[in-house]
């Protein structure tokens, strides 16, 4: 599941995944997605829930594709905080954190608030 955070600061979008990430629910974040690409600068905190499983049916290939339709916009993103306690995703993201434009920090879940200050700093 992905959930658009309510919660944010002015100019940072977020969102909170959990449980098995489909095709169904990337296509429903589509919209907006679209409306952040957007914006002139992408500032961004992605929440990875405890209850997060991965991919389910379709997940991983939506994934990639909406990844690609944004290389137009590489030089919008700013800042990208992922906000988990999961070590699998830290360590994943310490590997493949040079794939990711712009700045990128990693937060535990205990420090959301923390994440959302950077982003938006």
């Amino acid at each position: 599941m992905i959930e658009v955070l309510q919660d944010m600061p002015a100019g940072v979008a977020g969102i909170r995944v959990s449980g098995r990430v489909t095709a169904d629910d990337f296509h429903q974040f589509k919209p907006t997605l679209d409306q952040m690409l957007d914006a002139d600068e992408i500032r961004f905190v992605e929440v990875i829930g405890p209850d997060y499983e991965g991919f389910g049916p379709g997940g991983l290939l939506a994934d990639v594709k909406q990844g690609f339709s944004s290389v137009k916009h590489l030089r919008a993103f700013k800042r990208t905080a992922v906000v988990t306690d999961k070590e699998w995703i830290a360590h994943t993201l310490h590997a493949l954190a040079w794939m990711i434009p712009g700045e990128v920090e990693l937060f535990g879940l205990d420090q959301l608030d923390a994440a959302k200050q950077w982003a938006a700093s």
